[in-house]
């Protein structure tokens, strides 16, 4: 499908096309003018992080997703945006908080679905937008507003995170444009370094944001949650180890 077609089935009125959303604007003084819009599953079992089964059953793995998920939405709950936006494959859950705009993934390869849900959330607000996963639990709103930053100021009209895995945890865009993205192989080594040369052709300025891990294996789990004690993530890995060793401990 070509850039054209992807943002003229997002014109208001025609086919496709999408109604402007609800959203609660905080103090103008305070609020970067600029939207976060987090790409993710809903947290069923053997739908998610199935690169962690084993040693974790598909029930365990989507308690630790949804532990991601929910450390990674409280982060953007916390960043002081004009608009925060859920682009979900699945149904919402109790999980989810409040001031988020839900929308359904569309599309077939991650390309598509990440393109549909920029293009989705820009067509019903023309503001600046931030695209993370739910794989990085550890993002903090500072990391949020250093990418969001730059794209409102103009000094920026990309921002980008590398993942330590050689994929991306984070794509800020000034501007949506579908050919940007479209085409890029996911979901392999040089994922990353594919999507940022995207960006350097289009003769965009990005600005960087640190490499980060996520979530895919089980020492990546394990790093992850040794760096954010506290976490709903690190609370439930630690549940899940300290379950897994009970029986043992009773054997004698």
């Amino acid at each position: 499908m070509t850039a054209e077609t992807y943002l003229g089935k997002h014109r208001f009125g025609g086919p496709g096309a999408v109604s402007a959303p609800v959203w609660n604007r905080p103090a103008a003084d305070r609020m970067l003018p600029a939207q976060i819009v987090v790409i993710a599953k809903e947290p069923v079992p053997g739908r998610v992080k199935t690169r962690l089964t084993p040693p974790f059953t598909p029930e365990e793995a989507a308690e630790l997703a949804q532990a991601a998920l929910t450390d990674t939405l409280t982060a953007v709950a916390g960043t002081n945006v004009a608009r925060r936006v859920l682009a979900l494959d699945g149904a919402p859950g109790p999980w989810l908080p409040g001031g988020f705009d839900v929308i359904s993934q569309r599309g077939a390869g991650l390309d598509e679905r990440i393109v549909w849900a920029l293009t989705d959330a820009h067509v019903t607000l023309p503001l600046p937008l931030v695209l993370i996963g739910m794989d990085t639990p550890q993002v903090t709103p500072a990391l949020l507003a250093a990418a969001a930053g730059p794209l409102v100021s103009g000094t920026a009209d990309a921002t980008f995170g590398m993942a330590q895995d050689g994929g991306f945890w984070l794509l800020g865009l000034r501007r949506v444009d579908p050919a940007l993205v479209l085409g890029v192989p996911m979901s392999q080594p040089d994922t990353g370094a594919r999507q940022l040369a995207r960006l350097e052709q289009a003769g965009l300025r990005i600005r960087r944001l640190p490499e980060l891990v996520d979530v895919d294996t089980v020492r990546e789990a394990e790093d992850v949650a040794d760096a954010t004690p506290g976490s709903h993530f690190a609370t439930c890995l630690t549940g899940l180890r300290d379950r897994a060793a009970q029986p043992a401990a009773g054997v004698r």
